[in-house]
């Protein structure tokens, strides 16, 4: 398995230490404007009118506080909240105990909809508009359905795979809200508070050397802070300052861009054929890792930073990743163009690419 460091998904320490850094109102939330002013327009309609708001589905990459949204969503609500995620509900009785079991005004929270099964889902439907429920009794010509009344609630629906969705589900929701990378600016806001929650000491400097570091996404910022702050406490003076920061990811492999040992793996693998087009296959035997592993923690970052690009015959490494690795551009690399010769921070041309 790679290094967690710099993915965003959940590493069991990340349980328990994102706990005590989550805003618990929207008010507090950093980032994610427009999401956020949506949010609260339906969250106050709704208590003024006295009445739960609208099915809420809250779509984008990990690690960018869809759970945290969740909860906030119950706080802002005054009411309880249950939690669960989609492959935790193998059966349609799975869903309909934990529907029967909530107070009205409620909040359930289900993580990774998408991977719900189907029979659950059909189940849910009928939740979501009538809130009802039928629970089928006994097996083959004698089965039974028994209609149950379920108190009205709010269902607030994590994905990272929109795409996934089914389109009866996806309409059920009246509120979809895409939730978006990071700015530099914001992470380093979001540091600078989780290090005050945290008692780090931490200057200007160390909070922006973190935040230009993680990818745009908050639960790898504060991961990366934790490890600076282990750093400054062993090695430095216990603050963690610019020297401490630049220090500290050096040790873990985190460079400027953000990019760790595999990412940089893959992207030599790439260069190692001439840039590509490389199969995913072959990519991950070449960097000893699954195939799921490169596609789902890598070349999110890779793709949206330029350095790598998919062709329908393979990826290929941008002129942007043989510089940032220090090496010259070959001639006629896939979108080289005007770019050749430039900053690892340009963008390749992917309209060159062949259809």
């Amino acid at each position: 398995m790679t290094d967690p460091l710099v993915s965003a998904y959940a590493a069991e320490e990340d349980q328990a230490a994102e706990q005590s850094v989550r805003p618990k109102r929207l008010a507090e939330l950093i980032g994610q404007h427009r999401v956020r002013e949506q949010l609260d327009l339906l969250l106050q309609s709704a208590l003024r009118r006295g009445s739960p708001p609208d099915h809420i589905l809250l779509s984008g990459p990990p690690g960018l506080g869809k759970t945290t949204l969740a909860m906030i969503v119950a706080a802002e609500l005054s009411a309880g909240l249950r939690m669960t995620s989609g492959p935790a509900i193998e059966r349609a009785g799975d869903l309909a105990a934990v529907l029967t079991s909530l107070s009205e005004g409620d909040v359930l929270f289900i993580d990774e909809i998408h991977r719900i099964a189907k029979p659950a889902e059909e189940l849910l439907y009928s939740a979501m508009e009538d809130f009802r429920v039928d629970v089928v009794v006994g097996k083959g010509p004698g089965a039974t359905a028994i209609p149950l009344d379920v108190e009205p609630f709010t269902l607030v629906g994590a994905t990272t795979r929109s795409g996934l969705l089914t389109g009866p589900m996806r309409d059920r929701f009246g509120f979809v809200g895409q939730l978006e990378f990071y700015d530099p600016d914001e992470l380093e806001l979001i540091i600078a508070r989780s290090a005050r929650i945290l008692d780090v000491p931490i200057t200007d400097e160390g909070s922006v050397e973190i935040g230009r570091r993680s990818r745009g996404t908050p639960r790898i910022a504060n991961r990366l802070l934790r490890r600076v702050r282990d750093y400054a406490e062993v090695r430095g003076t216990g603050v963690v300052d610019l020297a401490a920061a630049k220090a500290a990811l050096a040790v873990y492999d985190v460079d400027e861009l953000g990019l760790d040992r595999l990412d940089r793996a893959v992207l030599r693998a790439l260069i190692r054929q001439g840039g590509g087009p490389v199969g995913l296959s072959t990519l991950a035997v070449a960097v000893g890792e699954q195939p799921d592993t490169v596609e789902e923690v890598c070349e999110p970052f890779l793709l949206r930073t330029g350095l790598l690009a998919r062709t329908p015959r393979g990826r290929v490494a941008t002129p942007s990743a043989w510089r940032h690795l220090g090496l010259p551009v070959p001639a006629g690399t896939v979108g080289g163009g005007s770019h050749a010769g430039g900053t690892s921070s340009q963008m390749p041309d992917l309209f060159s690419l062949e259809p």
